[in-house]
């Protein structure tokens, strides 16, 4: 992250809690935390989106905080995803176990700290999106992901409007071939600052991603609920609400162009 120098962090996690972020800079915030997004007198409507030290996403958090880089979340509202948080998932390949057998481990973890963790630099993810592409190929998709990916476009391309032109992304591997941001995790940070744009970006990785009038159709009248959201340290009484108080309530979908890094 340090090596490409974003200019704006993007983050798979619900983007009511975009006004949250700035807590993580209090000391008593020290992983393990997690955000809480739930349904205020319905408590067993409700998500959790935890962060250990480690995690990607928290790494990023952090980074961005102490460089002075915005940061947002560009997942599908948490107003949407509670609301149909009842409707059965339809099970999916698991991309790490699968690249795992395909190169002869029988343990998905060991391949993922061979393959990804102990290799130097971003190149690895131009290899890592480009398989997953060939698993997705394969793989009938979830219409969870299909709102959550449209939700995600939408955000960089608002990005990408509102003027950043070096954009990180911090999102699940499976997302990144449904993305922008796969043109860049193909040309590498250097030439994927440069990427003109969603379709630019797309066309360079060859992919036929759906265009923003089609991602607003899907997106249009999906069901929402009215959401809270807390942000704190797990088995600690000091929870978002200790930390100043504060919640974010749903209202309309968050903040909002191509990616510049994937991981």
């Amino acid at each position: 992250m340090a090596e490409f120098g974003p200019d704006v962090v993007l983050i798979e996690g619900p983007p009511e809690a975009d006004g949250l972020v700035e807590l993580a800079r209090d000391p008593g915030m020290q992983p393990p935390v997690a955000l809480l997004g739930y349904v205020p007198g319905e408590p067993k409507t409700a998500a959790f989106w935890p962060f250990a030290v480690f995690s990607p996403e928290w790494q990023a958090i952090s980074y961005a905080l102490g460089a002075g880089v915005p940061v947002r979340f560009c997942d599908l509202p948490a107003a949407h995803q509670l609301a149909i948080a009842d409707r059965p998932a339809r099970p999916r390949t698991d991309p790490v176990s699968e690249l795992a057998a395909a190169a002869g481990y029988d343990d998905p973890e060991r391949w993922w700290e061979d393959v990804v963790e102990h290799v130097p630099g971003p190149a690895v993810f131009a290899a890592l999106a480009e398989a997953i592409a060939i698993l997705r190929e394969q793989d009938e998709p979830d219409p969870r992901d299909v709102v959550r990916e449209a939700h995600m476009r939408k955000v960089l391309r608002r990005t990408v409007k509102d003027g950043y032109q070096r954009i990180a992304v911090v999102c699940g591997a499976w997302h990144v071939p449904a993305l922008p941001v796969y043109a860049a995790a193909a040309a590498g940070p250097a030439d994927a600052a440069a990427a003109a744009g969603p379709a630019g970006a797309a066309a360079a990785a060859g992919q036929d991603l759906p265009s923003a009038a089609a991602d607003d159709r899907l997106l249009r009248g999906l069901p929402r609920v009215k959401a809270a959201f807390t942000f704190g340290r797990r088995g600690s009484t000091r929870s978002s609400a200790a930390a100043d108080g504060r919640s974010c309530p749903a209202a309309a979908a968050a903040p909002a162009g191509p990616a510049a890094a994937a991981a």
